[in-house]
């Protein structure tokens, strides 16, 4: 990628970084929801969620933006309509929620879809039954201290990338990305950097190179160090999506479970997953200030207006009725055999990793 075409894209994405740059450092500022200690939640995996008890979703950010339709489901009250008791913990990394649902310390995981392809390379069963984004929402920055440095991603050899924890969603971009350039993985070292503040500080006070990031971190690095940072790769847009991926869909925020949860569990999973595309239904059909309205009040950082219109820019990216498309799901399955060793050639049966069943 050329500097020219750095360039261009920064300029592509001026609006929206300002729209939400004041939000982002009020969000910073408040911090993310705190997350109860895996286990001690008063439910553990052997009740299922069944006969009224509690079903316990990890989320792998609660802050960031693309898991929004988990937290709104539940401000909605459609959890509770639906009859099923959720108790929603913020375990900030992808990796990480999959992790305590593996060790049954959650029932459910609110995290990116590509963890189910990834499981079953493991042989491990776990499926996913609702989809809430069509991006991944990720984009790779250069650190503020190495613009002028790193222009192309084969700059990156060398170098230390920060993601939210390794063998999460933002990990396997980064190998995914290194893959599609003629590198090796082993070319750039990643470290654990999280989500929010945490990043943020890794990457102004240049704890890493590079750094792939989500909203609203990435426009809280924006209002820190004053300018837009320099971006090799960014698919929050459609154009970015098919540029990198080749592909105007690819399944990321969704609620997934192990496939023998779900077949114990089939009421409360279709409950949970009507709860979901009944508020992706609402988010289709409500504005941003409407939206807004519902969150809990510190998600606005004391500023409902600039909130709704962040939400505004955020619906383009949900998904409208929360099913899985064939195609999709092919997407995040090529970009799984070009990032992932473990997935590599190994044949896997994509009707395993999720299911529609549940919405109807």
């Amino acid at each position: 990628m050329t500097q020219t075409t750095n360039r261009q894209r920064r300029r592509g994405i001026i609006r929206p970084l300002t729209l939400v740059a004041a939000l982002a450092l009020a969000l910073s500022a408040c911090g993310a929801p705190a997350a109860a200690p895996p286990g001690q939640t008063g439910t553990g995996a052997a009740g299922g969620g069944g006969g009224g008890s509690k079903v316990v979703i990890g989320i792998g950010g609660q802050t960031l933006l693309t898991y929004l339709p988990t937290t709104l489901a539940q401000e909605l009250g459609y959890y509770q309509d639906e009859g099923v008791n959720v108790e929603l913990q913020d375990l900030q990394g992808g990796s990480k929620a999959l992790t305590a649902m593996i060790g049954g310390s959650t029932h459910v995981t609110s995290g990116y879809y590509e963890h189910t392809i990834q499981m079953q390379a493991k042989n491990q069963k776990v499926k996913a039954f609702v989809d809430m984004g069509e991006s991944s929402g990720l984009a790779l920055l250069v650190a503020p201290k190495n613009e002028g440095k790193i222009k192309s991603i084969a700059d990156l050899k060398g170098k230390n990338v920060g993601v939210t924890s390794p063998g999460s969603s933002t990990d396997m971009f980064v190998k995914f990305l290194l893959a599609k350039n003629g590198m090796q993985q082993t070319d750039a070292a990643v470290s654990a950097i999280g989500a929010g503040s945490s990043a943020v500080a890794a990457m102004e006070q240049g704890q890493v190179d590079a750094a792939v990031m989500l909203e609203p971190d990435i426009s809280v690095l924006t209002k820190r160090i004053g300018h837009e940072p320099v971006l090799l790769e960014d698919v929050r847009t459609a154009e970015g999506l098919r540029e990198v991926f080749d592909t105007d869909s690819w399944p990321s925020s969704s609620l997934y479970a192990k496939t023998e949860w779900l077949d114990q569990n089939k009421e409360t999973a279709g409950k949970l997953a009507k709860a979901i595309k009944r508020t992706l239904e609402y988010i289709d059909g409500h504005s941003g200030e409407e939206i807004a309205a519902a969150m809990p009040e510190k998600f606005s950082g004391g500023d409902k207006a600039l909130y709704a219109k962040v939400i505004e820019e955020l619906k383009a990216t949900l998904s409208k009725d929360g099913a899985f498309t064939e195609e999709g799901a092919q997407a995040v399955l090529k970009t799984q055999q070009v990032a992932n060793p473990e997935v590599g050639n190994k044949e896997i049966k994509l009707e395993e990793t999720y299911t529609n069943e549940f919405l109807k």
